[in-house]
């Protein structure tokens, strides 16, 4: 607004002058009506009042427009300031405020890539060793069959205070309300024992803190509260150390499920071996019986052709028999035999060889 002021302050005075200027042109016109000198002047003057009047009607325009959009950014920066005042009320509801940190949790593991039901389990129920019912919001279980506890309920009323807050020393002192308030939470969850309630499981208890901001600002008022976590088995996590955590418990899952397939193919392979170890003993024994069968036919073979084949050619010398006894004949064959593998390729190197010459 101060820009059009000064632009319109500019134009205002170039049109006093100009209209200075016309009135003293008119007067020497007057006393000189026969002078004509002064006609190119004329013409340059009011060149000069229209090139005035396009630019208070373009000044006009403009003025109109960003006053439009004055009030557009003025009504869009009141809704922005309802939605963050209605966001900050429903974030002082706790309801409202663990809802929120139970969806970002549930982003984190996503992200993480575990699976539901598989390799975590959303608020399961169970008994601690004191006899009370416990809800954790989630439990996570290892490759090794532990599990981690992990809740998302964190206080940060005074954080949102301490960054409403315009006064320093106010800031300072909600900023040490948050620090307390976490401290505080850290203690309730440690006396909830999670751990006992869900065995086997790691012996700490991760605290979800939704947001970065959260632990950075009551670290500033209280610089031990991790270690004060630390003692009471209380590990407070952000979303990035939340992620990376839960990505190496992915990624230990995956190595799990790696080792478990590669166990099974061992099993297998093993089993599919015994198989193969007993059909290759069928086959010996089996061969083994039809070599057998075939030199027990081949001798009685031989032997009917002495014995009895003999006295038949006899009938058919005198005609008695209407056509000749039809002669048994031998089966020469060999059973191959199953080789080491060794030989087998010997054999095949041979065999390729002798092509090899013969071609």
């Amino acid at each position: 607004m101060d820009a059009a002021s000064l632009l319109l302050g500019l134009l205002l005075g170039a049109l006093l002058a100009t209209a200075v200027t016309l009135g003293v042109v008119t007067l020497l016109a007057r006393r000189r009506p026969a002078d004509a000198g002064l006609e190119p002047v004329h013409e340059s003057l009011d060149h000069l009042h229209r090139l005035l009047a396009g630019m208070e009607r373009a000044r006009a325009t403009a003025h109109g427009e960003l006053r439009e959009q004055m009030g557009t950014v003025g009504h869009a920066s009141a809704q922005l300031k309802h939605e963050t005042a209605a966001l900050v009320t429903a974030l002082r509801t706790p309801h409202v405020r663990g809802r929120w940190g139970e969806v970002q949790l549930r982003r984190v593991v996503e992200v993480a890539g575990l699976l539901e039901h598989c390799d975590f389990v959303e608020q399961p129920a169970g008994t601690n060793d004191e006899g009370a019912g416990v809800r954790p919001d989630l439990v996570v279980t290892l490759a090794d069959g532990r599990q981690v506890i992990v809740d998302a309920k964190v206080p940060f009323t005074g954080y949102i205070e301490a960054v409403q807050a315009e006064d320093r020393g106010v800031r300072a002192e909600r900023v040490a309300m948050h620090a307390r308030q976490l401290r505080a939470h850290v203690d309730a969850l440690a006396a909830r024992r999670y751990p006992t309630a869900f065995r086997p499981a790691a012996p700490f208890t991760v605290l979800f803190v939704p947001s970065d901001g959260f632990l950075t600002t009551a670290l500033e008022a209280e610089p031990g509260l991790l270690e004060h976590g630390f003692a009471r088995d209380v590990v407070l996590a952000t979303p990035s150390t939340l992620l990376a955590l839960l990505r190496t418990v992915a990624y230990s899952w995956r190595q799990e499920r790696l080792a478990r397939d590669a166990d099974q193919v061992l099993e297998v392979g093993r089993r599919l071996h015994a198989r193969l170890s007993t059909l290759s003993g069928h086959l010996t024994r089996l061969g083994s019986a039809l070599s057998t069968t075939l030199s027990r036919y081949n001798e009685t073979v031989g032997s009917y052709e002495r014995s009895v084949l003999t006295a038949a050619r006899r009938f058919d010398d005198l005609g008695i028999a209407e056509s000749p006894v039809p002669e048994p004949v031998a089966v020469e064959a060999t059973i191959r035999t199953l080789r080491p593998t060794d030989d087998i390729g010997l054999l095949d190197t041979a065999e390729r060889e002798r092509d090899g010459t013969s071609g």
